[in-house]
């Protein structure tokens, strides 16, 4: 499972913690600390 961080907030959207993959989010999701979308986040290594 993989993590991504958001470039805004430094807020990690961990897939095994949230029990959903990142692909599979809602287009219109946003993070839930900043608000900004997904393209907002980076994949961690």
């Amino acid at each position: 499972m993989a993590k991504y961080l958001c470039t805004v907030c430094q807020w990690v959207y961990d897939e095994e913690k949230e029990g959903t993959k990142f692909a599979d989010l809602a287009d219109d999701w946003t993070c839930p600390i900043c608000g900004v979308d997904k393209d907002m986040f980076e994949l961690q290594a």
